[in-house]
């Protein structure tokens, strides 16, 4: 039985592992109609287990000091990794809503492949898909990736025969077969650090216009020594209620779907970006929750931690992790809307001529290298940097069908590495755009508070563009 090592980066996210903080990547896909289990099931066995990843467990040696590896799953069987819910009445978000946060407070089984998926019906006309995936596994390019790999253009769309995605097509610019089709059409929903064509769709991207340009600074070695430094003597984080000691059970919300053409008129109106924007109603609803809870709001800046895409276009089809993190620090004690997408778009504005992203890259690797001892420490002493993690994954601009239902939404959210107890999302699809939140329910019991913050905020930014 053939085994390879995790590499560095991923063994890191496989170590950050807490029962009170999983490292999942969760997310939900709602549909237009039922889907049948059979048939989701035969997709899964066509294009899904083509990643060969997908039947690899994960094995830790017994001596401490060897790194772990991936084995085939010898036992493999697709009901331990594919299962159907139903959804308790009424049937409605706020149900899905409950499951997701009970499914996404639950581990693993880490002596099988670590992923699960559950098709939950009887939601609404139709049903949804809550994917569960460990970190180690793949990051979110890499999972947008696959999903693009599973989906159709068309309800009655034929399943090919298995077959992997014709990667050296991808370095062109296009995927085979019913991939390729969307690759052509949805360029901008695979965008990699250097967009596999001159096509984009303005603004429904990654946080960072050119992701890659952090890791050209490192090539050049611009500032490196300053910027390992600043990451690493960063002091902890002030204290608020979004931080503190974590629980089992976490909780999630999502927003409505915002139409993407009203964010890029507020854009056009009132400057920065569609992520600008987005991001400043989003600091909007933190900071009503802790007013509504009570709490001090003057002079509160805490830090989001960002991830930053640097896959090369060679790396695209390639599961695993590349990615560096950045710090962003959301201004919550500003006021005044139009102010605070001021600040924040001068703020983003620095973090893109910032080599920090591909630092943290590195330093992610090392911790993947020391002992699962050290490791804690080292996560823990970066994770208090930081109150909150923030990340953006563009999706595709079209209509997607899966197993013959169309995709109505689609929502994810990513770990809290570092023991953080707060998690913003933010992905568009379709012409939409969903912000997600996902907190520690001892900390932020009820999350849909900050979304209904951000609702407020978003009205007044519609409110400067009128």
């Amino acid at each position: 039985m053939s085994k390879q090592n995790l590499s560095s980066v991923d063994a890191a996210w496989y170590g950050m592992e807490d029962p009170t903080n999983l490292m999942m990547v969760s997310g939900i896909m709602t549909f237009d109609r039922p889907i049948s289990l059979a048939r989701f099931q035969e997709v899964i066995e066509r294009r899904w287990l083509t990643f060969d990843r997908f039947r690899q467990r994960v094995v830790r040696p017994r001596n401490p000091l060897k790194s772990p590896y991936w084995e085939e799953d010898p036992h493999f069987e697709m009901n331990a990794h594919v299962q159907r819910v139903g959804l308790p009445s009424p049937g409605d978000q706020t149900a899905l809503q409950e499951m997701a946060s009970v499914l996404m407070s639950i581990p693993l089984d880490y002596s099988k492949p670590l992923w699960q998926f559950h098709l939950i019906e009887n939601y609404g006309e139709g049903c949804a898909i809550m994917g569960r995936l460990h970190h180690c596994l793949a990051d979110g390019m890499a999972l947008m990736f696959v999903l693009l790999s599973m989906t159709d253009m068309q309800r009655d769309a034929p399943l090919p025969e298995p077959q992997l995605p014709d990667v050296e097509a991808v370095r062109g610019g296009y995927l085979s077969g019913s991939a390729g089709r969307l690759a052509r059409q949805a360029k901008s929903a695979v965008k990699t650090a250097h967009n596999l064509t001159n096509r984009l769709m303005d603004e429904s991207r990654a946080i960072f216009d050119n992701p890659a340009h952090a890791l050209e600074l490192v090539k050049q070695g611009a500032e490196l020594s300053l910027t390992t430094g600043r990451i690493v003597l960063r002091p902890p984080d002030r204290k608020t209620i979004f931080r503190g000691d974590l629980g089992v059970l976490k909780k999630a919300a999502w927003s409505r779907p915002l139409p993407l053409n009203d964010i890029k008129a507020i854009k056009n109106v009132t400057g920065g970006t569609v992520n600008d924007v987005l991001i400043t109603a989003m600091i909007g609803g933190l900071r009503r929750y802790m007013l509504l809870r009570h709490e001090e709001v003057d002079g509160v800046d805490f830090r989001a931690t960002v991830p930053v895409n640097l896959r090369t276009p060679e790396e695209m089809g390639e599961l695993g992790n590349k990615f560096g993190l950045v710090y962003l620090k959301l201004p919550v004690y500003i006021e005044d809307v139009q102010e605070r997408l001021q600040e924040v778009s001068q703020r983003m504005t620095a973090l893109k001529n910032s080599s920090e992203a591909a630092v943290a890259l590195g330093i992610l690797s090392g911790i993947g290298l020391t002992p699962a001892d050290v490791q804690q420490q080292l996560v823990n002493m970066f994770g208090a940097k930081a109150t909150a993690v923030m990340t953006n994954v563009p999706g595709p601009p079209m209509p997607l069908y899966l197993a013959g239902g169309k995709i109505t939404s689609i929502m994810f959210w990513v770990p809290q590495a570092g023991r953080v107890g707060l998690g913003i999302s933010f992905m568009s699809y379709a012409g939409q755009v969903w912000l997600g939140v996902a907190t520690d329910a001892g900390l932020v019991p009820d999350p849909d508070q900050i979304i209904e913050g951000f609702y407020a905020e978003y009205e007044a930014l519609m409110a400067l563009a009128k």
